[in-house]
Order: C-alpha cells, then sequence, then structure tokens
C-alpha cells in the first residue's frame, strides 16, 4: 500500500517539502494542493524586482510543469478547508483526501487596519497578480503614493515606488520602522536611508480614514489625478493616487479552526515542525519552538521556510534531525542590504562590532553570558557570512549548558573590507 503526503500550500515551502522528500528517497504519492492559478513561485521578489519592473512574472516562477511532473507530483489547484485529524483526513474544495502524513504551508495572508473608514480601498501586496496591479497603479512618475505601515515590506514598497518616480509618504503608528526579525532596532538607520532617499515619514500619526475624492482642477496629465484622501490621526490630510496597505499579515489557519491543533497567531510546533502525529508546520503559518530560547516564533521569510521544509522532509522519512533552522532574514531597501541571523531581542541594544565606509556588522549578545544570539550586517555581506559560526556555536554551548561565551570569538571579527 502507497503511503501518501499531502502538503496544503504550493508556494517555495510548499515546493521545498516536496522536493526535499524526493531527495531523501520518499516513493510514495505526493499530493501539492494551492489555491491559485499560477504555477508556484517566490514571494520575495514580488516586493522587489516584480514591483520595480525589472522581473517579468515569468521570473519568479520556481519549477516548470515539466519539473513539476517530473517529482512525481499531483499538484492539485484547489484550496484546503477543513481537517480532521482522527480520521486522517483534509478537506478540500474538490472533496475530501486521505493522507499517511500531512504538511500544513498554507501561509499568511494581508491584513489591513482595522476599523479605519474606507481602508479598503488600499491595494495590497501578497500574491503575483497584488504585486502586477500595484506596479500598474504605480507606473507613473510623479504620482503620489502612501503607504500605510511601517514594516519590512512598507520600505520595501517605498523604495520600488521611489525608483518608480513617485513622491512617497510612509505612514506608521508607534513611531518605529521594524525590519524583518530584526524588529525596531535599526529603526533610526532605516529612517535615515528613508529619507535621504526623498520619502517623507509620518512614523507615529496613524490613519484615520481613507476616502475618494474629486478630481482635482489643473493637475498634470503627467502625474495623473489624485483619488484619495487619507485623514491622518492629528486630522491632517495627505492625498494620494495609490495607498497601499502594508500592515502586517496574519496566518492562514481559519480552516483549522475545530481541527484541535494548538492555534496561536500561526500553528504551534515543537523544535522540529510537528504540530501533532503525523502533522507538520512549515513557513509563514508555522510557530516552532527555539529549543535555544524555549520561545515559539513565527518566521515569515523565505529562507526560514525552505529550511524547515528540509528539516520536516527528513523528520516524514525518518532520518536523524538536524538542529533546528536558526532564524534567518534578509531585505534590500533603497539599494543597501540587510541581513539578520538569530534571534534580537527588543530589549537587548546593539553591539557595534565593526563600522566602516557605511558598512556596519552588529550584534545582540547576551547581557548574562556574554553569547552572540544574532547578528546583522548592513551592506557588509562579507563579514555578515564569517559571522554567523559565532551565533551557531554560541547556540549549542546553550544548549549543552556551557558557561560564558568568553572564548575569542565575537571581538575577533575580521575588519570590514
Amino acid at each position: 500500500m502507497s503511503v501518501r503526503v499531502v502538503i496544503a500550500g504550493a508556494s517555495i515551502a510548499g515546493l521545498s517539502a516536496a522536493e526535499a522528500l524526493r531527495r531523501e528517497g520518499f516513493r510514495g504519492d505526493i499530493v501539492l494542493l494551492g489555491d491559485e492559478s499560477h504555477a508556484p513561485y517566490s514571494r520575495p521578489p514580488l516586493s522587489k524586482q516584480v514591483l520595480d519592473g525589472s522581473w517579468s512574472p515569468d521570473q519568479v516562477t520556481l519549477r516548470t510543469p515539466v519539473e513539476i511532473r517530473a517529482l512525481g507530483l499531483d499538484h492539485r489547484h484547489c484550496r484546503a478547508t477543513g481537517l480532521d485529524l482522527a480520521a486522517r483526513e483534509i478537506a478540500t474544495t474538490e472533496g475530501r483526501l486521505g493522507y499517511d502524513a500531512l504538511v500544513l504551508a498554507t501561509g499568511a495572508e494581508p491584513t489591513r487596519p482595522g476599523a479605519v473608514p474606507g481602508v479598503d480601498r488600499a491595494l495590497v501586496l501578497r500574491t503575483l497578480d497584488d504585486a502586477l496591479a500595484l506596479r500598474e497603479a504605480m507606473s507613473r512618475p510623479g504620482r503620489d503614493v502612501v503607504v500605510l505601515g511601517a514594516g519590512v515590506l512598507a520600505s520595501e514598497i517605498a523604495t520600488a515606488a521611489r525608483r518608480a518616480g513617485c513622491h512617497v509618504t510612509l505612514v506608521g503608528r508607534s513611531g518605529a520602522l521594524t525590519v524583518g526579525t530584526i524588529g525596531p532596532l535599526l529603526t533610526d538607520r532605516v529612517a535615515t536611508l528613508h529619507e535621504t532617499n526623498g520619502v517623507h515619514l509620518e512614523l507615529a500619526a496613524g490613519v484615520r480614514a481613507v476616502e475618494d475624492v474629486a478630481p482635482v482642477p489643473g493637475r498634470s496629465a503627467a502625474t495623473g489625478t489624485p483619488r484619495h484622501r487619507v485623514t491622518l490621526g492629528d486630522g491632517r490630510d495627505i492625498l494620494a493616487d495609490v495607498v497601499v496597505a502594508a500592515t502586517g499579515s496574519r496566518p492562514r489557519t481559519d480552516w483549522l479552526h475545530g481541527s484541535g491543533l494548538p492555534i496561536e497567531d500561526g500553528v504551534l510546533c515543537d523544535a522540529h515542525g510537528r504540530a501533532a502525529p503525523d502533522v507538520h508546520a512549515i513557513g509563514d503559518v508555522a510557530r516552532w519552538m527555539d529549543p535555544a530560547t524555549g520561545v515559539s516564533t513565527r518566521v515569515d521569510h523565505q529562507t526560514s521556510a525552505i529550511d524547515q521544509a528540509h528539516h520536516v522532509a527528513q523528520s516524514i522519512q525518518g532520518a536523524p534531525s538536524p538542529a533546528s533552522p536558526v532564524p534567518f532574514f534578509w531585505s534590500g531597501i533603497h539599494g543597501t542590504r540587510l541581513q539578520a541571523y538569530g534571534t534580537l531581542p527588543a530589549d537587548i541594544p546593539l553591539t557595534i562590532l565593526e563600522e566602516s565606509g557605511g558598512r556596519a556588522l552588529l550584534a545582540s549578545l547576551d547581557p548574562r553570558s556574554g553569547r552572540t544570539l544574532g547578528i546583522i550586517g548592513w551592506r557588509a555581506a562579507r563579514a555578515f557570512r564569517d559571522a554567523r559560526p559565532l551565533v551557531d556555536r554560541d547556540r549549542q554551548l546553550a544548549g549543552a549548558g556551557a558557561g560564558t561565551a568568553d572564548s575569542p570569538g565575537v571581538r575577533d571579527v575580521l575588519p570590514l573590507p
């Protein structure tokens, strides 16, 4: 009797799990469920190369139909709607499907600010179709773009809009700029980067309402006419041709309610991605327990999704479990590459290891043990790469209950080139 693995979600996490299973020698059936009409594609370029027009939609496709068939996948364009753990069945828009092992990779969906009248007029960016619609909306230089949000997606959208020649206002609420797993720790640096590149920041203003307005007489046809009025929290108005909501995302777990799986801002998993017997979760929908900290974390980044997919494939095949994936993040804002590895608690000030020529290597050091919890590279790819083993070493020391990390390492990073 053939063993069947069902993977709910056909983005990079789900596809990576299928490929890793085949590499691990799995010969059973693999059913890949995806609710988009497109072939599986990579999401990070949507807010970068696709949005700024340097890539065509075809360039984000992960595998050709021939490559998908070569994996022996049963790729179904349908949506998961429910889960029965006792019966080991998943409900879909095409009917019920039994499984021997289940991988949840349904990702996340964008959210708009709650209780803000008219915010449904704002565009969002999550899918390929979203990216193409937003690119078209920002395609005329001189358009006024208001980005609601102060996270990394908001910063990437602002970057693409400035590259397209648009006037950009970024509206936040907390006063901070957050960047992936780095959180608000680089607010001042990222704010300066935006301002240097012509982005107007309203980081603590918040938004009260978004409404349509009549065209402004005499406005240049080259720039279009403002279509929206964005009212800030203090009552000031900003006219905009394009309003984009980049105010966060929520894991797509609605279909799992009532299933018995532990849900808390994602599917709660152990350090190996297990949420229940023979049920795993990976990618944006999953909260994995970090064995180094004991904290469950949801990492919304492609690299972590791929690492988790490989880890789960090995677990399904009964292979020895490797170390739990370490959080990794990267982004590009106005031509500046940011990279982060490890954990970066918001309450621990960053230590500058090296800084010169606009490049910097920073670290989060445990104030009690001195161990390197995480590192950040700011336009410093080589130094960041060389420092990553320090995080791995100190996580192993923490897991072994060893003493402080006073041995050479974090203070001996090579100077930036």
